[in-house]
């Protein structure tokens, strides 16, 4: 299995794991049936989650919604920490998860809007270079494991930050490695030599320690939430927590 989805993932774009591989997982979503885990985003339980990854994390992936340790972690957080869940806000989710897309579009509190460059489950097809909406648009706005991919990470945050309204907030989330200062090379264009350097062949940086303050040049207000070290041990073993993400929540600077 593992090998198998390592595979998967390497091989078959992004856009097409999308719209089918939620249709093949139901069928692990039976074999795995059980009552060792919880994915608290869809209440199903199981033996324990899939493997997921390039190389693959063992108890990861939710067969039946498609969601991860780290968006298992954001619903909690979203749920515990903010008034997202009850409060009525505009939501600008760039590259929106399968695993929240239907459950957000279903919160009549929310004016919720999808966009993406290229994913076919997005309502607008944007570029976040140049969000194609005016200033202060959204209440929050959610873009996971984007920027590591874009050109200009710094002027996509811009872009985020103009279009939050004041006293708006969001999450961005990136894989941050153990090292102190991000890695970043414009000259590495080769595939192969990306994966090698950067952990993935269309990643264009690899992100340190100084991730907030980086992003932060942007104008937006971006500070490390250890949410998850405050969760009782029990919790994080039922959900498959990721005991070491950092939520990284941003709120609209000047």
């Amino acid at each position: 299995m593992k090998s198998m989805i390592s595979w998967t993932i390497r091989h078959i774009p992004r856009k097409y794991l999308q719209l089918f591989s939620h249709f093949f997982l139901k069928i692990a979503a039976v074999i795995y049936k059980g009552s060792t885990v919880t994915c608290n985003i869809c209440q199903k339980g199981f033996r324990k989650f899939l493997p997921y990854g390039r190389k693959a994390r063992e108890n990861a992936l939710c067969p039946n919604c498609l969601g991860l340790e780290r968006h298992r972690l954001m619903w909690l957080f979203l749920q515990k920490e903010t008034d997202f869940f009850t409060a009525p806000q505009s939501v600008l989710h760039v590259a929106p998860e399968l695993c929240f897309l239907g459950r957000f579009k279903k919160l009549k509190n929310l004016e919720y809007i999808t966009g993406d460059i290229e994913s076919p489950l997005a309502d607008v097809k944007m570029d976040i270079h140049q969000i194609p909406f005016e200033d202060n648009s959204f209440d929050v706005v959610f873009c996971n494991h984007v920027m590591e991919h874009v050109e200009d990470d710094i002027k996509a945050c811009t872009e985020i930050n103009r279009v939050l309204k004041p006293n708006g907030w969001g999450i961005i989330q990136s894989p941050v490695y153990e090292q102190e200062v991000t890695l970043e090379d414009e000259s590495i264009t080769d595939p192969k030599e990306r994966e090698r350097v950067f952990g993935q062949s269309d990643h264009v940086r690899k992100y340190g320690k100084d991730y907030a303050k980086r992003l932060s040049q942007s104008g937006l207000m971006v500070s490390e939430n250890n949410f998850v070290k405050q969760l009782p041990k029990e919790i994080i073993k039922k959900y498959a927590l990721p005991e070491k993400e950092i939520i990284f929540y941003c709120q609209k600077g000047q």
